[in-house]
């Protein structure tokens, strides 16, 4: 019921190569992970990752920018790239007979990218608009401040696009001195999922990845040190939005199968506690709800939500209430279940789509080191206890303090939290 067939080969280089087969599919998602991310800069360099990914589509010594992507139109092709914290990622979709196609590609814009002067002026544009954008979406924004509360002196604090100032000054020679650093085979993988045979993605690979040498830096974990402060940056909005957070768990936490029931129960759909007490119960806001995010050095557990800003307060200190409840007094059976049972459908839910499949497996991989079977990650989840999310709720709540993120226009009130500060964003 769970399993398709997964392999794994390691190239002679280091680098490794997995896929999984799925044959009652017409597409296969392809990828290559890079093993690191904005999390590896230095507040100097901070950003180079993501201005790399854009720069590594601006054309190659055998293709310019145009002819990449008129390339995969041509077989109704799609490709992609993002850049994370913790890792970079190149990808494409495409019918099972234009995988070479689509790993010459990727390989030409990883080994042979130009990174002309000229155009990396221009990317620069690009990338401060995307800045600027992001400081626009107020939903998305209040989580990068949240970040930088939570851990201001830790690369994971920091945004992925990183500092404008750094940006601005960034030349070919940097992204090429990156690029050499840790684009390497013991940071690489590739990994597909879909209609494609094992060996043809492995002898595809070596034929462009074979040669690739060199080793990367060795990769410093610190812990992030947490900082349980508030942040309100000043916008003349409609609304008011914020975060409020604990410091979480580390993906090699154990925890981490509990925390995440935990965080479904709590904030996790419609059924979910704040959801039904602020929303349903209260009509005090729109949205919200609550997630959990792990990293290799640590994580963050965090409520979001919008209301007026005459409400803020008043909708902050509920959903804290809701989150020390059920570290005082557990949840029920029946919450746990729904829960696991949410955890449980949007896992095989997501196998519907190659590319959850291949995400799935570079995850995997790249915290684990191997690709932990479905059947076992269901086990975890199901072996949540009702003990178990009362313990992980008090081991992150029981301090009785949360940082605070909030965007928008603020209301006058009466006392505010000692490590609060207010910042103008006009």
């Amino acid at each position: 019921m769970f399993e398709t067939e997964v392999r794994e080969t390691t190239l002679d280089n280091g680098l490794r190569v997995v896929s999984e087969f799925v044959p009652y599919v017409q597409s296969v998602s392809l990828g290559l992970r890079v093993d690191a991310g904005s999390r590896d800069e230095s507040d100097e360099e901070a950003g180079i990752s993501h201005v790399l990914e854009h720069m590594l589509f601006k054309g190659t010594e055998r293709r310019t920018a145009r002819d990449i992507a008129e390339e995969m139109d041509a077989v109704g092709g799609q490709i992609d790239a993002f850049t994370s914290k913790e890792y970079t990622g190149y990808g494409a979709r495409v019918l099972p007979e234009h995988v070479p196609l689509a790993l010459d590609v990727i390989a030409d814009m990883l080994r042979h990218s130009l990174l002309d002067e000229k155009e990396l002026e221009l990317e620069k544009g690009v990338i401060l608009e995307e800045y600027r954008s992001m400081e626009d979406v107020p939903e998305e924004y209040v989580h990068e401040v949240f970040n930088r509360v939570l851990w201001p002196n830790h690369p994971l604090g920091r945004s992925v696009i990183g500092f404008p100032e750094v940006i601005s000054r960034l030349t070919p020679v940097d992204l090429r001195n990156y690029l050499r650093a840790y684009y390497v085979p013991e940071r690489m993988i590739c990994v597909a999922a879909g209609n494609l045979q094992h060996e043809q993605l492995v002898a595809e690979t070596a034929r462009w990845f074979g040669d690739l040498e060199g080793r990367g830096p060795v990769r410093k974990l610190e812990p992030a040190a947490p900082q349980l402060a508030t942040e309100r940056v000043h916008r003349p909005l409609e609304q008011s939005h914020f975060c409020l957070g604990v410091p979480g768990v580390s993906e090699g936490d154990p925890d981490r199968w509990a925390v995440r029931v935990l965080s479904l129960l709590l904030g996790g759909g419609m059924s979910s506690r704040l959801f039904q007490e602020i929303r349903e119960k209260r009509g005090l806001c729109y949205n919200i709800g609550s997630e959990t995010i792990s990293y290799r050095e640590g994580g963050m557990f965090i409520v979001y939500a919008d209301t007026s800003p005459q409400q803020m307060d008043e909708v902050r200190e509920l959903a804290w209430q809701e989150l020390l409840k059920v570290a005082e007094h557990g949840i029920t059976a029946a919450e746990l279940t729904r829960a696991k049972n949410q955890v449980r459908a949007g896992t095989l839910l997501s196998l519907d789509d190659t590319g959850s499949r291949m995400n799935r497996l570079a995850r995997s991989l790249l915290y684990h080191g191997r690709v932990i079977p479905l059947q076992e990650l269901v086990g975890y989840v199901e072996a949540v206890t009702l003990e178990d999310c009362q313990r992980v709720a008090q081991r992150l709540f029981s301090g009785g303090q949360f940082a605070f993120a909030a965007i928008g226009p603020f209301a006058k009130t009466r006392k505010r939290r000692a490590a609060s500060r207010v910042v103008s964003g006009d």
